[in-house]
C-alpha cells in the first residue's frame, strides 16, 4: 500500500475516534474512489497515481464551488468547501510563482522546445514535478508564455 494511501486510512480511523461526521464522509468519499480505480484497473496505487486522483477530486470541488457560487447555492459550495479543505490535507504544499517559472523554463530548455508545437514536450516534462502542487490550467498558461516569448 502506498505512503499516502496508508496516512488517508490512518486519518479516517482518527476521524472515527474523533466523531469527526464531515471529514470522515469526505475521507470514506477519497478512499471508495482510490478502491474504485483499484478493483477496476486490477492494480495496486503507487503515491503518484493517488496524487493524481487528489488532484483530480481537488479540481471537481474547485469547479463544483465556482458553480454553485454562481447558482446561488452558497449550501453546497459550502460543503464543497469543507471537502476541498480535506483533500488539500492530502496534497504536498503548493509551488510558489517562483518555481514553478523556474520548473517551466528548466522544462523549455530540457526539451529544447522552440514554439507552440513542442508544448506537449514541455508539459511532459513538467506535470510530474508539479502534480498536485499546482493547477495544470496555470501551468499551461505559464508554457504557453515562455513558448511564445
Amino acid at each position: 500500500m502506498s505512503e499516502l494511501k496508508q496516512r488517508i486510512s490512518d486519518e479516517m480511523k482518527a476521524a472515527m475516534r474523533a466523531k469527526a461526521k464531515e471529514r470522515l464522509g469526505t475521507i470514506r468519499m477519497i478512499l471508495s474512489e482510490l478502491k474504485r480505480i483499484e478493483v477496476d484497473e486490477r492494480i495496486e496505487l503507487d503515491d503518484a497515481r493517488v496524487l493524481a486522483i487528489l488532484d483530480k477530486m481537488q479540481k471537481q470541488r474547485r469547479d463544483s464551488i465556482e458553480q454553485f457560487n454562481t447558482a446561488g447555492r452558497d449550501d453546497l459550495a459550502n460543503i464543497e468547501q469543507q471537502e476541498l479543505l480535506v483533500i488539500k490535507e492530502f496534497l504536498p504544499q503548493p509551488l510558489s510563482e517562483a518555481e514553478l517559472a523556474e520548473i517551466v523554463a528548466q522544462a523549455v530548455t530540457d526539451s529544447g522546445a522552440q514554439n507552440m508545437q513542442d508544448m506537449g514536450k514541455v508539459m511532459a516534462l513538467v506535470k510530474p514535478q508539479v502534480q498536485g502542487r499546482a493547477d495544470m490550467g496555470a501551468i499551461s498558461q505559464l508554457v504557453k508564455n515562455a513558448l511564445n516569448s
